[in-house]
């Protein structure tokens, strides 16, 4: 599940990613990355992870349409969490994108909000 978070900045979603993420998941946050981009700017993440398990299969399908729509419309990423393989998927999006993505561990929070939004 995925819940829109406030952000300080209006080209940063922010969200914090809860369980299994769905396609009506992915289907809430696409218009936020057009207000975004219809207005010239790239779009900023901020992820939260709380007990994030993945995908369902429409979902992994729908994020990864979203993502390649969107591949050069994407900023900066941040994602906050706690386990290890955050943090190495956080290093492979990095790898994997033009996008400069950064992992902090969840007592880090703060300063991941302020990385976001400089």
């Amino acid at each position: 599940m995925i819940q829109i978070l406030d952000s300080e900045k209006e080209q940063v979603i922010a969200v914090k990613i809860e369980g299994n993420i769905s396609k009506k998941d992915i289907q809430k946050i696409h218009p936020l990355i057009h207000n975004i981009t219809n207005k010239g700017m790239k779009v900023r993440w901020y992820f939260k992870l709380e007990d994030f398990t993945g995908y369902d299969l429409k979902g992994l399908w729908q994020d990864l349409k979203v993502d390649a729509a969107h591949f050069d419309d994407y900023g900066k990423m941040v994602m906050v969490g706690s386990k290890k393989w955050q943090e190495l998927a956080a290093e492979a999006t990095d790898f994997f994108t033009g996008s400069e993505v950064r992992f902090f561990e969840s007592h880090q929070k703060d300063q991941a909000k302020q990385w976001i939004n400089n």
